[in-house]
């Protein structure tokens, strides 16, 4: 366990050297203060770390935690109807046909009106995405699944509910975490543009409102901010792949 933890660090701290070696040689390159040094940025970074951005940072991450942990209270509920019924599937796969596609942004305004200018209306934002992504990945996840184990369960007498636990729940789960891990660019790139409208707190007003007022150090130490919540939503998906799907 040590070695792989180990492991996964190494990975991380590659992966952000390589980072920050293209972003100075892209400063350099631009020469220009529209993109500031790593070092001026990350400097910038610890200093509103003990003013406001943690506030920002702590509203943002709220805002996707909350619609993700609603998205999969709706989403894994449908989609194992959907895999195991017909008539469900037959009934509301069309609908999600439909209603996917469409960019979900645009209702941002009439989420607004009908939920207020708060956190409600950006959070259900967000659930109209992500939730889609998870009810067809677990619908998949459920279709999946080898006719030949159902009818071994079936001859093990086992009931409905330990069907689930032994045969459903393990095929789907796999497919619930690539969903999270595919949907958090989604969910970061919703927040951002949601926090632009009648809101003073979340990533994106601040790095809008830096922009605004020219002030790229600040703008850039925000969407550094951004990122490393980024990777901590990874972090936190990846440690519940190793905790509840150890077979991968």
């Amino acid at each position: 366990m040590k070695t792989l933890k180990n492991m996964i660090y190494s990975k991380t701290l590659s992966g952000a050297f390589i980072v920050l070696i293209f972003w100075y040689v892209l400063h350099l390159t631009i020469g220009s203060k529209i993109i500031p040094g790593p070092y001026e940025t990350i400097v910038t970074f610890f200093r509103l770390m003990t003013g406001t951005l943690l506030l920002h940072m702590l509203v943002s991450l709220f805002r996707i935690t909350a619609a993700m942990v609603i998205s999969m209270g709706i989403g894994v509920p449908l989609g194992l109807w959907m895999g195991l019924s017909e008539r469900a599937d037959s009934v509301l796969t069309p609908v999600a046909y439909i209603l996917y596609p469409i960019p979900k942004v645009a209702f941002l305004p009439i989420f607004m009106v009908i939920f207020g200018l708060g956190n409600s209306s950006k959070i259900i934002l967000i659930i109209s995405i992500v939730v889609f992504q998870i009810l067809l990945a677990v619908r998949d996840g459920v279709k999946e699944i080898p006719t030949e184990l159902h009818d071994s369960v079936r001859s093990l007498g086992l009931s409905r509910w330990q069907t689930y636990t032994n045969l459903v729940f393990p095929a789907v789960l796999p497919k619930i975490i690539s969903a999270l891990r595919v949907s958090i660019g989604v969910c970061i790139a919703t927040l951002f543009f949601s926090e632009n409208f009648a809101t003073t707190y979340g990533i994106g007003y601040f790095i809008m409102n830096c922009w605004v007022m020219v002030d790229y150090v600040q703008m850039f130490a925000g969407i550094l901010a951004m990122s490393l919540m980024g990777i901590l939503i990874f972090k936190v998906i990846d440690f519940m792949e190793r905790k509840i799907c150890p077979w991968i």
